[in-house]
Parts: C-alpha cells; sequence; structure tokens
C-alpha cells in the first residue's frame, strides 16, 4: 500500500520505521523539508518528501503532529486529493502543556473535528491513544490474548475498515468507535486513553467514558503554546 505521513516525531517515526519494514512504500514529509528527514529515509527505505507530496503519496495519509501545528499547515494541502484517501489524524489536544488554548475544542467540539474543519477534509481519529513505544514495539499476531486495540473514529465506514485492515497488519486490533463527532470518547482522559486495552476493554472503555474534560486536560487563562 502507499503510504503519506505528514509528522517525523515519535508516532510519525514509528509510523514510517513500522510500516516500511512491512514492505508499504511510504513517503514522510515534516515541516522542515525532506533534507532533514535524510537520515531517517536512509534508516527506513522511506522516501522523503514535502507536505504536500506526502498529503498526495497514499491510500493512507497519517497526519501526526501537534495540535498548535495544524493550524500552520499550508492552506488548502489537501486540495484535488481524492475523496477515496483515508486521511487519518493521530494527534491529541493538551492545553496546558503544549498546544495552548484553541476555543472551539474548549466550547465542546472534539478535537478531530476541529482537525478536520482545519483541513478542509474529512479524517478518521485514531493511535492518539497509543504511546509511542507501543506502536514500535508493541504489535502482536492476530488472536493473540491481550492484543491492543486502537479505537477508529470517522464517518466514513470504507476509510474505516481500510485503515482496520492496516492496524492489523501492524500486531493491532481495531475498533469501530462511532462517528467522528463521537471521538471524544478516545481523548485524554477517557478510559481507553493510554490503557493498553484489548478489543473488548476498548469497547467498554468507549462506552464508559464522559464528555466533560479532566481539570489537566483543559486550557486556562494562561494556556499558551510552548508552555512546559
Amino acid at each position: 500500500m502507499k503510504i503519506g505521513i505528514i509528522g517525523s516525531g515519535e508516532i510519525g517515526g514509528s509510523l514510517a520505521r513500522r510500516l516500511s519494514k512491512l514492505g508499504h512504500q511510504v513517503s514522510i514529509a515534516n515541516s522542515r523539508g525532506p533534507d532533514s528527514l535524510a537520515d531517517l529515509a536512509a534508516e527506513t527505505g522511506a522516501k522523503a518528501v514535502t507536505v504536500h507530496e506526502a498529503a498526495r503519496s497514499g491510500e493512507v495519509v497519517f497526519v501526526a503532529i501537534p495540535a498548535f501545528r495544524i493550524a500552520e499547515l499550508p492552506k488548502g494541502l489537501f486540495d484535488g486529493v481524492d475523496a477515496d484517501v483515508a486521511v487519518v489524524e493521530t494527534g491529541n489536544y493538551y492545553p496546558q502543556e503544549r498546544d495552548g488554548r484553541i476555543e472551539p475544542i474548549e466550547q465542546g467540539m472534539a478535537e478531530s473535528r476541529w482537525v478536520a474543519n482545519q483541513l478542509g477534509r474529512p479524517v478518521l481519529k485514531a493511535i492518539n491513544n497509543l504511546h509511542w513505544r507501543s506502536l514500535l514495539n508493541g504489535g502482536k499476531p492476530a488472536g493473540t490474548p491481550g492484543r491492543i486495540a486502537l479505537p477508529v473514529a470517522g464517518d466514513d465506514t470504507a476509510h474505516k475498515a481500510r485503515v482496520i485492515r492496516l492496524f492489523d497488519e501492524l500486531g493491532y486490533d481495531g475498533v469501530d468507535a462511532g462517528p467522528l463527532d463521537e471521538s471524544w470518547r478516545q481523548q485524554p482522559g477517557t478510559p481507553v486513553y493510554a490503557a493498553n486495552l484489548d478489543a473488548e476493554g476498548v469497547r467498554r472503555g468507549l462506552a464508559e467514558a464522559k464528555p466533560e474534560r479532566r481539570p489537566e486536560f483543559r486550557g486556562t487563562p494562561g494556556s499558551t503554546i510552548g508552555k512546559p
């Protein structure tokens, strides 16, 4: 499969390593340009490209950058990209630690709905509940007891099915987590967040999730981008 990745940090880099090793054709980009990815490309065999090229490089495109960076992506980045391409948003909103206050999210909009609005493109929400080390090393064969499950929220059932098949290759069970506006059920502070649950545990955790954000995951008047 041809796969694009926008973001070369812990999640993006782990995806490039795992997917390339499985034989997929991976193109990866970051904000610093292809030259900055020479070492990662040499290590993995992934192709270093621009963000415009990454958005047009695959049947699945992962956007794996911090929330505050989403608004910095080029406007119209996905203009002209075929509607059959599944775009997967892997991030989380951390207003106090990193992202500053994003008002629509604070007012109740699901994080990934805000991302979709910024990109002007439907997205899926996935991988956001998984630590990068678990992404790099936690995959197990299908049927293994305790196999980690990844919720996948979004409005396109065909896109979800494609991504769930890809996760199976990576060693994870995929769980349909409902429409994108229900993706708050897998946001930080919910039962499935960073819990490495199996499929049944994920389904139970999604059902038990509450929409109210815990105080540590809410923006404050002092929340600013890059605040430690």
